[in-house]
């Protein structure tokens, strides 16, 4: 599929990947060459450089990030500039450093995956990301458990409890109807306590970003993995 072909619906899923070592960029490539549904359409050896590459083209669905690499970028600042481009981002590492992995958790990546999984393990990775699903593995979970730096945002129980349902995936109405709160005074929490999240440094524009947040706060349980063929 080249830049200038159009995105249909039945169109595979787009993915740039930003990864300085040869070896492992043609690693990726050739496990997802046999996938339909998954078109690796650029590879980049920075951040910069693949934003400059797509330019004038389609939106890439989803980018794979290696969390070293050689500019000196740090992962929380590379995963901000990709996800400012409407770009999600799944991490691509050897998972060798803890703070790495908790700074990219921190700048919302929708999941790390290790270079050792096997095969059908990374392509379900991506395919899950490339879908805007969260990829929560053990590295993911431990990372996000023992960082502390998550700042407390002080939610009343009130609170905690519209965001549970909201981030379960509620709809606002059907949370209204379960606390038995008017529908605007549930936008009104939602409000609030993304404003709170934003205060603390950990801001959350989306639903996705609040049920990361509830995850990462002990809200809601890290989903179980499902892996896929």
């Amino acid at each position: 599929m080249t830049w200038a072909e159009g995105c249909g619906e039945n169109a595979p899923r787009r993915i740039g990947l930003v990864e300085d070592h040869e070896s492992v960029a043609i690693g990726l490539a050739a496990m997802l060459a046999p996938e339909p549904d998954l078109d690796l359409v650029l590879a980049s050896g920075t951040v910069p450089d693949l934003l400059t590459a797509v330019d004038g083209a389609p939106q890439l669905d989803l980018v794979v990030l290696d969390l070293r690499l050689a500019d000196g970028s740090t992962p929380e600042d590379n995963v901000r500039a990709l996800r400012d481009r409407g770009i999600e981002v799944l991490v691509f590492t050897g998972a060798d450093n803890v703070f790495l992995v908790r700074s990219a958790a921190r700048a919302g990546v929708l999941g790390v995956v290790r270079k050792s999984e096997d095969v059908p393990t990374v392509v379900a990775a991506v395919r899950r990301a490339a879908s805007g699903e969260q990829v929560v593995t053990t590295d993911w979970a431990a990372a996000i458990d023992g960082d502390p730096q998550l700042s407390d945002v002080g939610l009343s129980p009130r609170q905690e409890e519209v965001l549970t349902l909201y981030a379960s995936g509620e709809k606002a109405s059907r949370v209204a109807r379960l606390t038995g709160l008017s529908e605007q005074t549930v936008n009104d929490y939602l409000g609030r306590i993304r404003q709170k999240y934003a205060d603390a440094g950990r801001p959350a524009p989306t639903k996705t970003d609040l049920y990361k947040r509830a995850v990462e706060d002990g809200w809601l349980p890290v989903p179980e993995r499902h892996p896929r063929g």
